[in-house]
């Protein structure tokens, strides 16, 4: 590859990604963690790091947040989510965890230095913990859960 085409590539713009997980409990209950970094809750997951598929970000945040291994069910939701609270856009995509048995959750243990506390929220708890745009995203993954579809959204809201 010629050295004009690494620098055009170079120059390309980057997104900030994400990758959340929507587990449920046998109550159709979510689980949210409370990050000790932030003032409000939010699905388990976090940052997609450089040269990381977002599936094993995903697998990843989850074993180093609640100390479980997990195998992921599939994508539910890609939402856009434009410059604002930070400088940049970025994506965020929300996987489907499946359900937690209380033997599972039983073995969550919490990284301390990132978490909190963690709760099975239904959707009215849910929609209080969470900022406007995550209960947005949440309500929409928890649908593509129930019908077997893949949401795309834009700062929490459907688009197609």
């Amino acid at each position: 590859m010629g050295s004009e085409r690494v620098e055009d590539i170079a120059g390309l713009p980057r997104k900030r990604m994400g990758a959340g997980v929507l587990f449920v409990d046998e109550l159709d209950r979510v689980l949210l963690v409370e990050p000790t970094y932030k003032d409000y809750w939010e699905l388990p997951g976090g940052v997609v790091e450089a040269d990381e598929s977002p599936l094993a970000a995903a697998v990843r945040e989850i074993d180093e947040e609640l100390g479980l291994k997990v195998r992921l069910g599939k994508l539910l939701v890609v939402d856009w989510v434009p410059p604002g609270l930070y400088p940049s856009d970025g994506l965020m995509l929300v996987y489907d965890g499946g359900v937690l048995s209380a033997d599972r959750t039983a073995g969550i243990a919490l990284q301390a230095e990132e978490l909190r506390s963690w709760a099975w929220c239904d959707e009215t708890e849910a929609a209080n913990r969470l900022p406007a745009v995550l209960a947005r995203r949440v309500a929409a993954a928890r649908r593509a859960r129930s019908e077997s579809a893949l949401n795309y959204l834009e700062d929490g809201v459907g688009v197609m």
